[in-house]
């Protein structure tokens, strides 16, 4: 048996409660929040908060961040979602285990995820305005099933 590749290499987490925080409340500097930004993000989400709660608390917050920074349009809700859902789907939210595990899983989350993206959907899809505006489902392929959390004990 071959031992795991080791996590990828993200920038340093010196605090992730106070950086996701700081995200929540749009108070990240632009220089915070590249792609490595999203996933950390995305992952620390997944990490607290069932799907359910992730998605509408991810996409809310990432357009306040946006608007603040002045780039709202920027922000696109299928990417989004469907980033946070490859990443779940990938394993990050699973109990017991750090986020970044999932990008072990699905090294396109980190390394390629335009191309992941069009395996699920057409480019013209993802750039619609509706695309921009709420999460519309792929053309493609579907997206991967996400685990179903187990039930918490009594």
């Amino acid at each position: 048996m071959t031992a795991p590749d080791p996590l990828p290499n993200l920038p340093p987490h010196d605090d992730d409660a106070r950086w996701l925080a700081a995200f929540l409340a749009a108070e990240l500097p632009a220089s915070a929040f590249d792609h490595a930004g999203h996933l950390r993000a995305a992952g620390l989400l997944l990490s607290q908060h069932p799907l359910a709660e992730a998605r509408p608390l991810y996409l809310a917050s990432l357009r306040r961040l946006a608007t603040r920074l002045g780039v709202p349009a920027k922000v696109n809700a299928t990417v989004t979602e469907a980033l946070l859902l490859l990443m779940a789907a990938a394993g990050a939210g699973t109990p017991g285990e750090p986020w970044e595990r999932c990008l072990q899983r699905e090294p396109a989350l980190r390394s390629d995820a335009w191309g992941l993206l069009t395996r699920h959907y057409s480019p013209d899809r993802l750039r619609s305005d509706a695309a921009r505006q709420h999460f519309v489902a792929p053309d493609r392929l579907p997206l991967p099933p996400c685990p179903v959390p187990p039930p918490p004990r009594p």
